[in-house]
């Protein structure tokens, strides 16, 4: 079963007020072009490359809403594909490949929480699951900056929600700027998000923070590469 998202747990737990993001640099439409050669070239900005020489991925999942707080943490073995999640007192790990009814909902979590923070390298994992286009120049949702626009959209069977779309508004340096999930291919955004704060780990280029001026505010902390 390839990788997909449950954004729409997300929607559910988001909503801390905060202020707007800081805007991204504007990119004209000839500039826009040379990063857009291919998938393949947009993830190696991500780090892509680094990836084969990951051993074990560890971070916290954060989202903030009004004074609560809610958050998770995982433990990855790529190479066996075990995952351990960590919340609170209880600690749960499995093999991807045994997944049952019964782990269910703690594989959506760890698809959801792993495509927010890796979704540049599920272009490369999920390649023959989606159909992609890009229009060099679009305004992006929360800067309305104009930027290279990848638009997603997953197959309409396998996974755990089939058929949505995801655009990906690309900046300057060849990462992801903003995002728009939209369920079911819909037209109207479900949510919008920046993608910010990149921190690089082992080469791996990560944005630990994601926000829109609505209150939305999910972040990733803790996060260690071996």
């Amino acid at each position: 079963m390839y990788l997909r998202v449950l954004i729409f747990c997300c929607l559910l737990l988001a909503g801390a007020c905060k202020e707007a993001p800081e805007k991204q640099n504007d990119a004209s439409p000839e500039a826009a072009l040379n990063p857009m050669d291919d998938l393949d070239r947009l993830a190696a900005a991500h780090g892509f490359a680094n990836w084969k020489d990951v051993s074990e991925i560890r971070f916290t999942f954060n989202v903030d809403r009004d004074t609560s707080h809610f958050e998770r943490r995982w433990i990855w073995n790529p190479a066996e594909n075990r995952v351990t999640r960590i919340m609170g007192s209880d600690t749960l790990t499995f093999l991807r490949s045994e997944v049952d009814s019964t782990l269910m909902q703690a594989d959506g979590g760890f698809i959801n929480d792993k495509y927010w923070m890796l979704a540049p390298y599920q272009w490369v994992w999920d390649r023959e699951s989606f159909e992609w286009e890009i229009d060099p120049a679009a305004p992006a949702p929360i800067s309305g900056d104009t930027m290279p626009k990848l638009t997603i959209v997953y197959g309409n069977e396998g996974g755990y929600t089939p058929g949505d779309a995801y655009d990906f508004y690309i900046g300057q340096d060849s990462l992801v700027a903003e995002w728009v999930f939209r369920r079911g291919n819909q037209p109207e955004p479900n949510l919008a998000a920046t993608w910010e704060e990149y921190q690089d780990h082992n080469g791996l280029k990560i944005a630990t923070m994601h926000q829109n001026p609505q209150g939305f505010k999910l972040y990733f902390t803790d996060i260690e590469v071996e």
